[in-house]
């Protein structure tokens, strides 16, 4: 991180911000806006693509910017750049088109949407930051093969837990340690709570009901770890992950079965109740017995497995550092490390009749589990990512996971041919 800090020194003494363009309007975008606007000189937010045009406007005013021109194509969008304006559209082609603009943030949070965004943005040859573990779960690793053929950097954010966990595993490899865990620390997990059963919350804190739902009954989880997953080169220990309760994070080495952890095959998982209840934790090991009397006289324990954890996590306030990375050292925060390693599959929250629709992500219909890519291939599972609006061709047993042959999908949508060029570039 030092290099970065050196490199966003310099682009402030020049004068010379790092230009970023902005697709979404909503809770992540006004953040990320201010974030930038307020505290970050070395950057500039030129624009903010979102399909209601007002929402973009409010965001660009809610960081304290008044004077923000609606422009229709990138020549006027080139104008605002130009005069260190801001500006809005309707359309996320325009700042594709620009070529002022080095990279561009993604916060829509649709699988969908967010894939098309995403996509458009590497193809355009842009540095592409995406806020958007359910479509980087689905499609990140065919993402990233296109990044790296147009030469640019497709990551996920630093202050996310998979960001924060990549960049704890990094530090730990640097000390000498071999990490074969990492993971969440999570306070609560139901896979039968529904956006009803979450709706007085979710509007008590001026949030969405079936996002709300999506981060207690396992689906958030499951597509964070598959990032973390996909990141790493790790799998899962089984389907769903150990997911021990226990008090403090420091001691959850002994609530873990006795082999869950081995040198030279990383694992994903996460901790239920756990102090200090949010960030990430990694597990590293080491035999070597200098290295290990020295960890145990600071008190990190006996060995040979220790256990390592950042008690925050920030993704909005990071962002401005993870688009640094990307653009002026060409690094990624955390992005997929080759072929997929885990995916984030659907289960039927209740019994299914055929004929019904699926409400995908944070839904009444379904939630999610993590299992390893290779078995989720030869078992034909549907990843979540893709469950939106699929129609049931058949019955489904509650707690049963969803297969392809479950499923009529959807027509058109890119998310789907994506994820077919995913399955086709890496077989099973």
């Amino acid at each position: 991180m030092i290099i970065v800090d050196t490199e966003i020194a310099k682009r402030i003494a020049e004068d010379r911000p790092i230009r970023v363009g902005m697709i979404g309007a909503g809770y992540s975008a006004k953040h990320i806006a201010s974030q930038i606007i307020s505290s970050f000189p070395g950057m500039h937010l030129v624009a903010i693509a979102n399909r209601t045009v007002s929402n973009a406007v409010n965001v660009f005013n809610l960081a304290g910017v008044d004077n923000v021109k609606e422009v229709k194509s990138s020549n006027a969008l080139e104008d605002v750049i130009k005069a260190r304006g801001y500006a809005v559209t309707d359309s996320a082609e325009v700042l594709f088109q620009s070529e002022s603009i080095d990279a561009i943030i993604e916060t829509t949070g649709e699988v969908e949407y967010g894939a098309w965004a995403a996509f458009n943005s590497i193809k355009a040859g842009k540095h592409t930051v995406v806020l958007n573990c359910e479509m980087d779960a689905t499609v990140g690793p065919i993402l990233k093969t296109y990044a790296d053929k147009q030469g640019v950097i497709y990551t996920n954010t630093d202050g996310d837990e998979p960001g924060v966990a990549r960049n704890l595993s990094r530090h730990v490899t640097t000390m000498g340690l071999e990490v074969v865990g990492a993971g969440n620390l999570k306070g609560f997990y139901d896979v039968h709570r529904t956006p009803e059963t979450q709706r007085e919350f979710a509007e008590a804190n001026n949030q969405k009901p079936h996002m709300m739902t999506s981060f207690v009954d396992g689906t958030k989880l499951s597509m964070e770890l598959a990032c973390l997953a996909n990141a790493s080169g790790f799998g899962v220990g089984k389907r769903g992950m150990h997911g021990p309760a226990c008090d403090d994070v420091r001691t959850c080495l002994e609530h873990f079965p006795k082999d869950a952890f081995t040198p030279g095959k990383g694992i994903v998982d996460f901790l239920l109740g756990a102090s200090p209840y949010t960030g990430a934790f990694v597990v590293g090991h080491t035999e070597q017995p200098m290295k290990q009397e020295y960890l145990k006289y600071l008190k990190m324990g006996e060995g040979p497995f220790y256990v390592f954890y950042t008690p925050f996590h920030l993704p909005q306030l990071e962002i401005p550092i993870t688009v640094s990375r990307a653009v002026l050292c060409g690094d990624a925060a955390v992005t997929p490390f080759g072929k997929p390693y885990a995916d984030a599959i659907t289960v039927a929250k209740r019994n299914l009749k055929a004929g019904e629709t699926l409400d995908g992500i944070g839904g009444f219909t379904a939630y999610t589990l993590i299992d390893n890519y290779d078995t989720c291939r030869k078992e034909n599972l549907l990843p979540m990512g893709l469950s939106g609006d699929c129609v049931l061709t058949r019955d489904v047993a509650i707690d049963t996971p969803i297969t392809y042959d479950d499923v009529k999908l959807p027509e058109g949508r890119i998310i789907d041919k994506l994820r077919a060029e995913t399955n086709e570039v890496f077989p099973v």
